[in-house]
């Protein structure tokens, strides 16, 4: 046979200069993007802080703990930046969005996972070749539509099912919100899945295990880290998604323990009040000022995922090195 003998250019190292540094310059571009971007957030929601009638109307300390007291009942929290006394109490909206959220997981994580397992551990390659690219898809469905399925056709199902008072509720938003978090979670799950070296599988064959065994037990303890980073950031989506929440939860800015009652998230309020609000007025501040907690919390999501996945990898990989 002949032998192929490869050739490299010699290296330029001009070339490899600029290349690095256009690297570089795309990374700082980026950084600097999204630091701009909460920069103007948080100068926009500063009045909250700063400004003595803002702060006066929509004071921190109210809008996280005002009580609005009525006459032979009892205090409750209340959104209602549009009446002759407005209150901006965040409690509602804070306990809408980790409703949508809970349920949205609890209803994605074990059909992402399931489907990540069975593509990667059962499925022929024929099969796995159209199951990744159809539920991958899903990704690609813009948010309205979702929206408008959970408005028209799943809101009436689960209320003729479930007997709910309300047709747009908890359960029907985090649904929809579900549908839009499987591809994240399954896409992060599979690939984990199938990076897991064939050689454990064999060695757990080989020792007398039988599928069903070597998935659960070799297999998904070594790609949990890349489970838990999908479950992670379908978690960061469902809170931060608005279209779907805004036409299928009801919003409704109550408190209630059910989750059969309506909801009202956070990105879903800002969406539906930003653009009829007075320009520099409280209720613009206090928007603004909802937008700042939505990009910290998402932040903070983030990095309390980055220390779990360390001592997930830490537990189940050995030490890092």
């Amino acid at each position: 046979m002949n032998k192929v003998k490869l050739q490299f250019k010699p290296k330029s190292r001009w070339r490899e200069f600029l290349g690095e540094k256009f690297i570089a310059l795309n990374a700082l571009v980026a950084l600097a993007a999204i630091f701009l971007i909460f920069a103007f957030i948080f100068k926009e929601s500063l009045p909250v802080f700063t400004d003595p009638e803002v702060k006066e109307e929509a004071s921190v300390d109210k809008m996280v703990f005002k009580q609005v007291y009525y006459e032979g009942r009892e205090p409750k929290y209340s959104w209602q930046p549009n009446s002759i006394v407005p209150k901006y109490s965040l409690m509602p909206l804070f306990i809408g969005t980790v409703k949508a959220a809970i349920i949205a997981m609890l209803f994605a994580i074990p059909l992402g996972v399931g489907a990540a397992i069975y593509s990667a551990e059962f499925a022929s390659h024929c099969l796995r070749e159209i199951i990744k690219p159809v539920i991958e898809l899903l990704a690609g469905i813009p948010s309205v539509v979702l929206g408008f399925f959970a408005l028209i056709v799943l809101a009436t199902f689960l209320q003729k099912t479930f007997g709910f008072v309300f047709r747009l509720n908890a359960v029907n938003a985090g649904m929809a919100l579900g549908v839009a978090v499987i591809p994240i979670i399954f896409t992060v799950a599979e690939d984990a899945m199938t990076s897991v070296p064939n050689s454990l599988r064999d060695a757990a064959l080989a020792l007398g295990a039988n599928p069903w065994q070597v998935s659960l037990t070799v297999v998904l303890p070594a790609a949990l880290p890349g489970i838990a980073a999908g479950v992670i950031l379908g978690f960061g989506r469902a809170i931060g998604e608005t279209m779907i929440v805004l036409m299928a939860s009801g919003n409704a800015a109550i408190i209630s323990a059910s989750f059969a009652d309506s909801i009202r998230t956070i990105s879903a309020t800002i969406a539906a009040e930003l653009a009829e609000v007075v320009f520099g007025g409280a209720h613009y501040s206090v928007l603004f000022f909802l937008g700042t907690l939505l990009f910290v919390f998402t932040f903070l999501i983030n990095m309390g995922g980055d220390y779990i996945l360390t001592r997930i990898k830490v537990k189940f990989q050995g030490r890092l090195k």
